[in-house]
């Protein structure tokens, strides 16, 4: 029977049929040797082993689309990652280098700034002027005032979206305003360090409509971005390639090199500061990994 991968807890994997339902499995060892994980989004084949209990075997992974790794999820249409706008304030350097993350596995990415009530009009527009640029949809919500609800089902529809964002950020509460069958632990923000609480501790695929799906998340503090060369990182800075015909060099890295249009188009406030600092940050990193 053919099913898909709707949520996975201590080696056990929740497979959903449609109309004969959803089947407790577990993976064939086969996986194991041939160092195959089977991933929430899966499609798979499966060996039932009893209809009446709903249990089976996985027994064959069937191609993937596309495969991540933070979040470890497949077969995903855009990632929606939500931060707050404000309590806790955002972290764009995470923030960054998750859209980094999606542009090297070419996923188109909406984000969304929650508890848009904690801020003023002019800062709202300030950061969509920001992201934008960066060739993302940016929308604004407050889970606790269920506003912007209509806008995010219409960008979910027909498809299927990997939520990801760190803990604290009203993920699992918006998550919750835009379904009803499954209820998402919710937790609270600790007022010392103003950090959220885990509470998505799996990630889960949940069924808004008959096409359309979100995979929950358990949420991040870190990701590191693996595999990409450092001459190519400027390439995941879609703002950038408007300016890079107006440098000196050709395979100019934007850094130290005279007559760089992006160090140009920074200091005329064309490219934001905090994007650029990213940008550098994360090539010295990759050049640091290189060099051991």
């Amino acid at each position: 029977m053919q099913g898909k991968i709707i949520k996975g807890i201590a080696g056990f994997y929740y497979v959903h049929t449609g109309e004969a339902g959803t089947f407790e499995c577990k993976a064939k060892g086969i996986f194991r040797k041939e160092k195959q994980k089977p991933l929430v989004g899966d499609e798979v084949l499966m060996d039932v082993i009893s209809l009446e209990e709903k249990t089976g075997n996985i027994v064959k992974i069937l191609p993937r689309r596309n495969e991540l790794i933070r979040p470890a999820v497949a077969n995903i249409d855009q990632a929606l990652v939500i931060f707050a706008a404000a309590s806790p304030a955002p972290n764009f350097h995470l923030l960054d280098t998750f859209l980094i993350a999606m542009e090297y596995q070419r996923v188109d990415t909406v984000i969304c700034f929650n508890k848009q009530d904690l801020i003023q009009q002019d800062q709202a527009e300030q950061l969509k002027r920001r992201y934008e640029k960066c060739g993302c949809h940016v929308i604004f919500t407050s889970a606790l005032f269920s506003k912007g609800r209509e806008e995010l089902l219409a960008l979910l529809a027909h498809k299927t979206t990997a939520v990801a964002g760190p803990s604290g950020v009203g993920k699992s509460s918006l998550v919750n305003l835009i379904q009803s069958d499954v209820e998402m632990e919710t937790g609270e923000i600790s007022s010392k360090l103003e950090r959220g609480k885990h509470t998505t501790r799996h990630s889960q695929l949940i069924c808004i409509d008959r096409d359309t799906y979100i995979m929950d998340t358990p949420g991040f503090s870190s990701l590191y971005v693996d595999g990409i060369p450092m001459e190519e990182l400027k390439d995941y800075f879609p703002e950038f390639a408007q300016y890079e015909t107006r440098c000196r060099f050709l395979g100019c890295s934007h850094i130290h090199e005279p007559d760089c249009g992006v160090k140009e188009a920074l200091k005329q406030g064309a490219i934001h500061k905090e994007r650029y600092e990213t940008y550098v940050s994360i090539y010295n990193e990759i050049k640091e990994k290189k060099r051991y």
